[in-house]
């Protein structure tokens, strides 16, 4: 019996577009995709997201980004907490992505936030999600 992670789907069709070069990439829209997406979109990964109507409800848009030889900026995004093993980290031991040059996405209680801001706000959290 499988259980789909809704969270996980997002960043395999984010990864799969972009290995694909395509320009854009829609799933279904929840709170928690909208904030990675904003996440995503303020440290430069992707040039912007909004929310259409689709359908069956509404459908999140993420336009993808390339480098000037349509190189891609996103090289991996990797699921760290996941229905079946929650993983959290502390206030002082909030993870690094390729010793700072990725991003780290962790639900806190001010939100979703990157291990950067975490830090700033000392604060903890689950650990969503890698992007480099």
């Amino acid at each position: 019996m499988s259980m789909t992670d809704p969270i996980a789907d997002m960043l395999t069709r984010v990864r799969n577009a972009s290995a694909q070069r395509h320009s854009r990439v829609e799933m279904p829209t929840s709170r928690m995709k909208l904030e990675i997406a904003r996440i995503m979109t303020e440290q430069g990964y992707v040039s912007g997201y909004d929310v259409v109507q689709g359908e069956h409800g509404d459908v999140l848009r993420i336009e993808l980004k390339y480098g000037r030889n349509r190189e891609r900026v996103i090289s991996g995004i990797k699921r760290v907490s996941k229905p079946g093993r929650r993983i959290y980290a502390r206030k002082d031991s909030l993870p690094k992505v390729l010793g700072g040059l990725g991003t780290a996405v962790i639900s806190t209680s001010r939100g979703l936030v990157t291990s950067a801001e975490a830090k700033k706000l000392g604060v903890g959290g689950e650990v969503i999600c890698f992007i480099w």
